[in-house]
């Protein structure tokens, strides 16, 4: 257990210990400690302050746990957090996976819809904005029939992000990948069901501890075998939360983590004679210059202009969902001054 969280704990919850969520459930925790694990809830305390879901713990947080009762009365401070817009028709974060070193986006090499470049760019954009490390897993190398096609989209969709080609059925690339989780890191495993994560989790543990599935022949796409976040440890290794397949990644990111991830295109963009310019047809725009020049790729750019889209619409609405919750809360603190009022004129 790490000393400054222990420290922190002490100053923070007097009276309670440091432990890390390795699993979540309903309303119940799987907490490890020093000691042992325990299945924990929060306290009524953490409740009454929690402000959004938000704000409860997740898999991969350090919390302060009160061993009498099993409660957790706060979440420790949190580093790099994996997180995407809720799905449905609300607009707020949901964290996945907290206090993450590496994140290993996995694409199934056996065809189908699970190498995609558009999928691959909306992963990397939800990394850079955690500030975790991206590692792109090209998995089921043993099923690919055209490797050098599959390495070019990859390298073409993560220019300069770590790219390990891996067959957890063989065991080709477990070494490669086992490495770069040194002891003291946490990892998380992201991708679509069907990509192989529980395989590839359950080749690096040395034992089936968690559940696979079958993918279809029609697309490859597989079933949720995983259906809630656990943190493992790896033998000689780090830790590493799996996930369930993403069936809607929805970004929670700002501009900044977009153009880090369309780096190319972004340098282009700093040659723009506006410095508003949206590379749509305005005059002087470099970008657009590049196309024509061949030095930018169209489906890159049709890429970066629909993710930035999506972007802007997800700040309008947590905008418009601000607003609408300070008028909330403004007219039931004109409701409690006049009923206090009523009160007193009654008294």
């Amino acid at each position: 257990m790490a000393e400054d969280r222990k420290t922190e704990c002490e100053k923070a919850f007097p009276g309670c210990t440091p432990g890390r969520v390795v699993g979540e459930g309903q309303h119940l925790y799987k907490v490890l400690s020093d000691e042992d694990e325990l299945l924990c809830r929060v306290s009524g305390g953490f409740r009454h302050a929690a402000g959004e879901k938000g704000d409860y713990p997740v898999t991969g947080d350090w919390v302060a746990l009160r061993r009498e009762g099993s409660l957790i009365e706060g979440v420790l401070r949190r580093e790099a957090c994996i997180a995407r817009a809720s799905a449905g028709g609300t607009t707020e974060r949901q964290i996945l996976a907290a206090n993450v070193d590496l994140v290993f986006i996995v694409a199934g090499l056996d065809g189908g819809r699970n190498l995609t470049r558009r999928g691959i760019e909306r992963y990397l954009v939800m990394v850079r904005e955690s500030g975790a490390e991206a590692v792109l897993v090209l998995n089921k190398l043993d099923l690919c029939s055209d490797i050098v096609s599959a390495l070019q989209a990859a390298e073409e969709a993560a220019p300069g992000v770590r790219q390990i080609l891996t067959s957890a059925r063989t065991g080709d690339g477990m070494k490669e990948l086992a490495g770069v989780l040194s002891p003291g890191l946490t990892g998380v495993v992201l991708g679509p069901s069907g990509v192989g994560k529980s395989s590839l989790i359950n080749a690096l543990l040395g034992e089936d501890r968690l559940s696979r599935g079958e993918t279809r022949e029609s697309d490859h796409r597989g079933r949720h075998t995983s259906t809630s976040r656990n943190l493992v440890f790896i033998p000689g290794g780090g830790a590493l939360i799996d996930t369930p397949g993403l069936r809607e990644l929805r970004l929670w990111a700002g501009e900044a983590s977009l153009d880090e991830v369309f780096h190319d295109l972004d340098h282009h963009a700093r040659n723009c004679r506006f410095r508003d310019c949206t590379h749509q047809g305005e005059p002087g725009c470099a970008v657009q210059q590049a196309l024509v020049d061949g030095e930018l790729s169209h489906e890159r750019y049709e890429s970066y202009l629909e993710l930035r889209k999506e972007l802007n619409y997800l700040h309008r609405r947590s905008d418009e969902q601000a607003r609408a919750e300070e008028e909330r809360r403004w007219k039931q603190i004109s409701k409690s001054v006049k009923q206090f009022y009523k009160g007193k004129k009654g008294y």
